[in-house]
């Protein structure tokens, strides 16, 4: 037990930043697992430029505050070291920026001892300092995030430095040590360092340490980073160029990180049009190309390129844990409140239909609105709803529009259509949407199409502008509650997209978040999932859980590419274990100018299929 006077100085470090430490106990048990199997290519090489592209210019560089949830924050923040992480295929806990952990006796304490070498990409060194800031950054009402304000204010209660290199981070509650270990080193948490010499602020900041004028003074300037590639060029509207930190990167000393990373830039380039896009991939403009699409895989992957064997194609699964999407209803529109629309446009909606008309069954349907693949958090009978017109046209009756117009749709005594807009953002969804609007039609319901392009799709359904939001949100290993259905976020710039909220929601919320035992915190959570299940809020989606990508035959990867945790064969961040063969480049450009043909491609890498 710490004394109150060790306590009190705690929190003084805690608050200033000051040199003072606290007292490290000396009964620690440090953990570093180094010895786990390794899972990149000693025959991979530096080098070269990865060319490739985004479809609409991010609102801001920032990642966090308003627009941030989009763009390139992954590059930013989420894709960047954290303390620890799991190993992609064995699911231990290994080192990134700390080589060392261990676990206090209060189920609450985890202590990191940082590795001394790591440093920002400026070259000033990353240590126990950057994470006092950290609880001081995203504490700030300045940076505009009530998520983090929450998850830091809430879920974290201190950081504590011992000396420069060594610091504790306290959950607010108790907690396994496998979810004390998520919980820190969640992505998408943000629990990692944030460089205190680059948003060292004005002297007229206020009394918490953040400028005033956070969102807008750091909206397009790039941070410091701690991995392996600093964003080094803007055009904006354009595209970005990441560079290379170097082959002196501190993170090469750790055996995990060796053999990735490797290419000295990454280009993105801003194409509206995925088609237009497409062609500058097959006149080997790009890289890269993804193919989750069908019809890209099916139909449009079986050009001269790919024939040739100039173009390679790969399709590998995973097991990654599924985020909440789907069709989301925004309970904060006019009728949408109504419980019975709600299950009429539940049952009016067919992405069973979909998934085997218009993506040709290889996407699987969503077994709940919440996810998939949380394990015993998920209950055993989620099953999504069927779609089912004569049920929808019950519920619909049931709120009034009992009615048909003349044009299929129904209306109510007051002559009010029943149609509900669907916000989406990217022009390939169109079909996959419009064949959802012609089956709606069969229960009286009109949906109409609101394309808002790109990010800027995103920022209309944070500011809960949309009826109906066609979207899939990111997920972990446990699933997420409080960011999108606790009442503190129905407002804007959340992700509450549904704006619905309940007391008792509220409550179980709570209660899972304070929850120690994990038995306890599985039925929690089962709980919340049947009431969001009633609440007929999200209507479940689809997910996708396999990579499909074409290359150019230069871009290597190991062999065999995928791990349980691979989303993306060629991202550049993450695990990036991919180079560019620069001499394989030549040899291929001079085959294509004298019309020599390789053996065409394809590998299907389906170990962790389900």
């Amino acid at each position: 037990m710490r004394s109150r006077e060790l306590w009190l100085l705690c929190l003084f470090v805690v608050g200033s930043g000051s040199a003072f430490t606290a007292e490290l106990p000396h009964d620690l048990e440090w953990v570093s697992n180094m010895e786990e199997p390794l899972f990149a290519s000693e025959q991979a090489k530096r080098g070269g430029t990865l060319r490739t592209f985004m479809a609409s210019f991010p609102q801001t560089l920032r990642s966090v505050g308003p627009d941030a949830n989009s763009g390139l924050r992954h590059y930013f923040m989420d894709g960047t070291p954290k303390l620890a992480a799991r190993h992609p295929n064995t699911g231990k806990w290994i080192p990134q920026l700390a080589q060392s952990w261990a676990f206090g006796d209060d189920h609450k304490t985890v202590y990191f001892k940082l590795n001394p070498k790591a440093r920002w990409s400026d070259g000033r060194p990353i240590t126990a300092d950057d994470y006092l800031f950290m609880l001081t950054y995203y504490r700030s009402k300045d940076i505009i995030d009530p998520w983090y304000n929450d998850f830091f204010t809430n879920s974290i209660e201190a950081v504590e430095k011992f000396d420069e290199h060594t610091i504790a981070i306290i959950s607010s509650t108790a907690k396994s040590r496998d979810e004390l270990m998520v919980q820190i080193n969640l992505p998408s948490n943000g629990l990692q360092p944030r460089p205190s010499h680059f948003f060292k602020p004005r002297k007229d900041a206020n009394q918490d340490g953040i400028d005033d004028d956070f969102v807008r003074r750091y909206n397009f300037k790039s941070e410091p980073t701690a991995g392996a590639y600093y964003l080094a060029e803007v055009k904006k509207g354009k595209s970005v160029t990441f560079k290379h930190v170097g082959a002196d990167w501190w993170g090469y000393e750790n055996r995990y990180y060796r053999h990735r990373y490797n290419v000295e830039q990454v280009r993105i380039r801003v194409i509206r049009d995925n088609d237009i896009a497409l062609r500058y991939f097959e006149k080997g403009q790009l890289d890269t190309f993804g193919l989750i699409l069908p019809s890209l895989w099916h139909e449009k992957s079986d050009t001269e390129p790919y024939r040739k064997g100039y173009i390679h194609k790969f399709w590998g699964y995973n097991q990654v844990a599924q985020g909440a999407g789907g069709l989301w209803i925004n309970t904060a529109k006019p009728l949408l409140e109504n419980l019975a629309i709600r299950q009429g446009i539940t049952y009016a909606t067919d992405f069973d239909g979909m998934i085997k008309h218009v993506l040709r069954g290889d996407y699987v349907r969503k077994p709940h609105s919440l996810g998939f693949g949380h394990g015993d958090y998920d209950r055993p009978d989620n099953r999504p709803p069927p779609f089912d017109p004569t049920l929808a046209a019950k519920y619909f009756t049931e709120a009034g529009f009992d009615r048909i117009g003349p044009d299929g749709i129904r209306i109510n005594r007051q002559g009010q259509r029943l149609s509900f807009a669907i916000t989406y953002g990217y022009p390939v969804w169109t079909p996959r949407i419009a064949y959802l609007k012609e089956q709606a039609k069969q229960a009286g319901l009109e949906f109409t199409l609101n394309l808002v392009d790109g990010s800027a799709a995103f920022k209309y359904i944070l500011e809960k502008k949309h009826d109906l939001a066609f979207l899939n949100m990111s997920g972990g290993e446990i699933p997420a509650y409080w960011e999108y259905l606790h009442s503190d976020n129905v407002k804007p710039q959340t992700n509450n997209h549904s704006s619905y909220s309940s007391p008792e929601l509220d409550q179980l919320i709570e209660a899972f978040k304070r929850e120690f035992d994990v038995q306890k915190r599985y039925e929690l959570s089962r709980q919340i999932q049947k009431i969001v299940t009633d609440a007929f809020i999200i209507v479940p989606g689809y997910m996708v859980p396999y990579t499909r990508e074409a290359h150019w035959r230069w871009v290597k990867y190991p062999s065999p590419g995928m791990t349980k945790r691979t989303e993306a064969l060629f991202y550049p961040v993450e695990y990036a274990t991919f180079w560019i063969d620069e001499a394989v480049k030549k040899e291929t450009l001079k085959a294509m100018d004298t019309g020599q043909a390789f053996e065409p491609v394809t590998v299907i890498d389906d170990r962790f299929k389900l």
